[in-house]
């Protein structure tokens, strides 16, 4: 069993955020890999379904960002998983735009979902796949910055990954995070 985890803010005002990047593409992949649509539960939105006979818990935490670990811990305690079966989807500014990286454990580089996430469960060590959203330009605040929505250019490419994400899912399940970047990088280009 694995728990994948979108992070993002709750509320229409954040909609389609850099910051909630990580949350747009669980939704996207709940949807185009047709999981069940998710319930109120574990202070967020719920899910639970199979992905190539693997069963997969999904959330959406709806607590803020910088609380995100309360409702991960929830579900995690509730199933008895282990934080090695957690998967999180989350923005990073340290990564280009449409860039992504998948590893186990790290720091949390500043972003206070993860931070969270590594409080409650007593450890860094689970999956994050790290979605690339840029730097802010000079002159602008980083907070200000990834709460802000994508400009049309950079909608397209957020689209391209919102397409490609979910069909290296399986592989990402699997623990293949090697083979799911290179073959989400080669659907990537294909696309462009």
């Amino acid at each position: 069993m694995k728990l994948l985890v979108g992070l993002g803010n709750p509320g229409e005002q954040y909609a389609r955020t850099r910051h909630n990047l990580g949350q747009d593409l669980l939704a996207e992949v709940v949807r185009r890999l047709a999981l069940p649509s998710g319930n109120k539960r574990f202070q967020g939105l719920f899910g639970d379904g199979r992905i190539d006979g693997e069963r997969v818990f999904w959330l959406i935490p709806e607590t803020y960002m910088n609380l995100s670990g309360e409702s991960v811990g929830a579900a995690v305690r509730y199933f008895r998983l282990q934080p090695a079966d957690v998967i999180v989807l989350h923005d990073d500014v340290d990564l280009a735009l449409g860039k992504v990286r998948m590893k186990i454990g790290g720091g949390n580089g500043g972003h206070n979902g993860l931070k969270s996430i590594q409080q409650i469960l007593g450890t860094p060590d689970f999956v994050r796949i790290r979605l690339g959203v840029g730097r802010p330009p000079p002159g602008i605040d980083t907070a200000r910055f990834v709460l802000a929505g994508f400009t049309p250019e950079e909608h397209l490419i957020r689209n391209r990954l919102l397409e490609q994400l979910p069909k290296v899912m399986p592989r990402i399940l699997q623990g293949d995070l090697g083979g799911a970047m290179n073959q989400l990088s080669q659907n990537l280009n294909a696309a462009q």
